[in-house]
């Protein structure tokens, strides 16, 4: 039967169907020649980071074990949610994941697997950036409508751990266990407006039939000004108005700071203290300092954080098991060995050691650095589960404070 969307399945993922064919062809000459089984030690590294960005939010281990599960290898990885950068303090590339065991094991899922963190972690770090631009001020994912839909729940959970407030997406919300965030599409006014001849009965309409935990946040720029709307807004719904949402198309905008500063004096000027703004449409971390500065309070954030620039890794054999012994081998530019990655947490500084060397001490303090790379898996078995993502998300969030955008 004809597959409805153009889509691969989760044991599409698993059956490695999503592989580049040249490994499937790279498996086949390795097992005519007995060589499937060698035990091999490859690790995943940053190949480069998008252009104005000094580190990344390390994401998708979660769905890298998952892929792994039950393969007969050992992964050694960063923790989720970990700030890193390309490099380390002497310029060594840094090792994020390393998997050791038959190559056969796991050849076919190189391509998924690099996948999985290129985007968790190209979205998390959008996120963590737009947050940290936003400050103190609540970030909502509205990248639903933005992605593919098979995988915005993908997108939203990855959103969240780098560190929004919320989703819009209904399964994202349900994966990250919190209620999804959203406020009303002008498609709801225009219905109003065209059949009842008064658009602003939808807002009564709204607070009529939808639970009352949900905020009541009125989409204000439909058919008038956009103060004419969070006025009339203000005036209807009185206390239960939480806030105002200002979409305005880009045709219509002007100095969009301008307006929030507007709506938000002469909201206040008429006593309604405490209603607050919404902006959503076209931001990022860029545009979102000079509305928060004006007194926007809430962002809406979709294209910039759904199609985020993704993390470049590279898989690469550093080490083959020969006669029980690990022997350092690696590809020209790439550096041969199994390795250790350490850190000083009070400096964020970085260092990349041969496994087995002394534990160094920080280059900046001079303090003992700690050891990053663990073993999360051992044989195909996960050694503990997957931190759960409001863990993560306030460990991005600490992390983030400390660095510049």
């Amino acid at each position: 039967m004809e597959e409805p969307f153009l889509w691969a399945t989760p044991e599409d993922v698993r059956g490695a169907r999503t592989t580049d064919v040249y490994f499937e062809r790279t498996l086949k000459v390795l097992k005519g020649e007995g060589l499937d089984r060698v035990e091999v030690h490859a690790e995943i590294t940053i190949s480069a980071l998008p252009s104005g960005y000094g580190w990344a939010v390390y994401a998708g281990l979660r769905e890298v074990l998952k892929l792994l599960e039950g393969k007969g290898v050992d992964v050694y990885s960063l923790p989720e949610g970990t700030l890193v950068r390309q490099n380390d303090a002497r310029g060594y590339r840094i090792p994020v994941m390393a998997i050791e065991g038959p190559y056969g094991e796991f050849a076919l899922y190189e391509t998924a697997l690099l996948g999985f963190l290129a985007a968790a972690s190209g979205v998390a770090t959008k996120a963590a950036r737009v947050k940290k631009a936003a400050g103190n001020k609540l970030v909502l994912s509205f990248g639903a409508r933005r992605t593919h839909p098979a995988i915005a729940p993908f997108v939203d959970y990855y959103a969240y751990v780098g560190g929004c407030d919320g989703v819009s997406c209904v399964k994202g919300a349900e994966l990250l266990g919190i209620t999804p965030s959203g406020t009303m599409p002008h498609s709801l006014m225009i219905v109003f407006r065209a059949v009842k001849g008064d658009h602003t009965l939808a807002w009564l309409a709204f607070d009529k039939h939808v639970e009352p935990g949900i905020p009541r946040v009125v989409l204000a720029d439909t058919f008038w000004d956009e103060v004419e709307e969070s006025m009339a807004a203000a005036k209807l719904l009185g206390s239960k108005l939480w806030g105002v949402r200002l979409d305005t198309p880009g045709s219509r905008r002007g100095d969009m700071a301008a307006i929030v500063r507007e709506v938000k004096w002469k909201l206040e000027a008429a006593g309604f203290r405490g209603v607050r703004i919404v902006v959503s449409g076209g931001l990022d971390e860029y545009t979102i300092p000079k509305l928060a500065e004006a007194g926007a309070d809430v962002f809406g954030v979709g294209s910039a954080i759904a199609n985020a620039p993704f993390i470049d890794y590279a898989m690469d054999i550093v080490a083959v098991k020969v006669d029980g012994e690990w022997k350092p081998i690696a590809k020209r530019g790439k550096l041969s060995g199994r390795k250790q990655v350490y850190r000083c947490w009070d400096c964020l500084t970085d260092l990349v050691t041969l496994a087995g060397e002394p534990r160094p001490s920080c280059p900046k303090c001079g303090k003992p650095m700690q050891p990053l790379l663990e073993k999360v898996m051992e044989k195909g078995v996960l050694k503990a589960e997957p931190e759960p993502p409001q863990k993560l998300r306030e460990k991005v969030l600490s992390q983030v404070a400390r660095v510049e955008l």
